[in-house]
């Protein structure tokens, strides 16, 4: 089973940039599909972005397309998380997690990195 952990949320003005990390360990990355969630607090959890094994396709929240961008780095076991043009309701714990298919369930999940955009 693959482990992983997020690094890089924090605290940021309306309008500012943050790029989260989630650093797989344990398993073989580049055969897994990546995504990134978030919950905010009183909400349920919601995808944010995901991508497929090889960096190929990717998908995105329609309230996050245009200012974040998912990417990977296989050879770093890696995969990222561009938040730019970031607004408070991206406030938010944001999880990375993995899957061994896309029909599979996500079923690795990080601990969690705080997001808070200030106004």
């Amino acid at each position: 089973q693959v482990q992983l952990v997020e690094s890089g949320g924090g605290l940021v003005q309306a309008g500012g940039s943050l790029r989260l990390s989630c650093a797989a360990s344990g398993g073989t990355f580049s055969s897994y599909g990546m995504g990134w969630f978030r919950q905010a607090p009183g909400k349920e959890r919601e995808i944010v972005a995901a991508i497929n094994w090889s960096g190929g396709s990717t998908y995105y929240a329609e309230s996050v397309k245009g200012r974040f961008t998912i990417s990977r780095d296989n050879a770093k076991s890696t995969v990222y998380l561009q938040m730019n043009s970031l607004k408070p309701e991206d406030t938010a714990v944001y999880y990375c997690a993995a899957r061994r298919t896309v029909r599979a369930a996500y079923d690795a999940w990080g601990q969690g990195t705080q997001v808070t955009v200030s106004s």
